[in-house]
């Protein structure tokens, strides 16, 4: 097990027998320590999130691969994990798979699989193998990848170390979130190599754990509607008061998030920019 020592940008820290991680140079609020970038395998390797486009996170994951790169892998689209798909690519033609795109947020529009993956779509890599699992929520276009025989879910930012991840509209889901999140309590799991922060050592806990929490918040924001029909920004004060306030314009996001979720099983409804509770 590793141990919990700081995350350094640029190094590479051996995680199992198989597995590395490097991690790019970007911290910051939404990224914790940075982009996690892992490395899988022997003789033939797959890589998952390459990262923003960064040359420092290129030279890093060059020098950790080499010449035996086969397959670059993507959780998502968004700017952080997989704009640097395309210079690692072109620098050692490995094949890249993921989903595309969606037109909403903000998303690495120029993404190009060469493979399109669908849950349940597995990657031999002659040692190892990784089963594609669709967890839509943060993003419709989310694959968490489950190394099998390790039981290890890379799960890019569907569960994050340290932190909730935000889910925002109109690509973000919070039902969708919370199905995914119920969806890892299924499969057989022994740990979690998450795209931000180190890893989880208890996977269904941690799922547990987040379902929690979420359902904490949105408790909140029907006992705020329960008093008086209010804003966005009006909710926000009173559902993320434990937050600090430079971070409530982040939080809107998600608390809109389970307001449309609110509203779609019919408990909350919006009429001129102020929502209520149904009945």
């Amino acid at each position: 097990m590793e141990n919990l020592k700081p995350i350094v940008p640029g190094e590479v820290a051996q995680l199992s027998e198989r597995i590395r991680r490097v991690t790019a140079p970007n911290p910051g609020m939404m990224t914790g320590p940075g982009t996690n970038t892992y490395i899988i395998g022997g003789d033939a390797l797959a890589l998952i999130d390459p990262g923003p486009a960064s040359a420092a996170h290129f030279e890093a994951m060059r020098a950790a691969v080499g010449e035996r790169l086969r397959w670059i892998l993507c959780t998502h689209t968004h700017l952080d994990h997989s704009p640097g798909a395309r210079a690692l690519k072109h620098a050692t033609g490995a094949e890249v798979i993921g989903m595309r795109a969606p037109q909403h947020g903000s998303q690495d529009a120029a993404f190009a699989p060469d493979r399109v993956f669908k849950h349940g779509d597995v990657l031999d890599g002659g040692d190892f193998k990784l089963r594609a699992v669709h967890t839509p929520g943060h993003a419709s276009n989310h694959l968490c990848y489950l190394l099998e025989p390790e039981k290890l879910l890379f799960t890019g930012d569907h569960v994050m170390q340290g932190s909730t991840v935000v889910i925002a509209p109109p690509d973000g889901d919070m039902v969708a979130y919370f199905e995914s999140l119920h969806a890892l309590l299924a499969l057989d799991l022994a740990r979690i190599a998450p795209g931000h922060g180190h890893p989880i050592d208890e996977p269904h806990d941690e799922a547990r754990r987040l379902i929690a929490h979420r359902l904490k918040r949105e408790q909140k924001v029907i006992a705020a509607l329960s008093k008086n029909p209010a804003t966005l920004d009006e909710l926000v004060t009173i559902v993320y008061s434990d937050t600090p306030q430079r971070l409530h314009q982040v939080a809107r996001r998600s608390l809109h998030a389970h307001l449309i979720k609110l509203a779609r099983e019919a408990k909350a409804v919006e009429s001129n920019e102020r929502w209520q509770l149904r009945g």
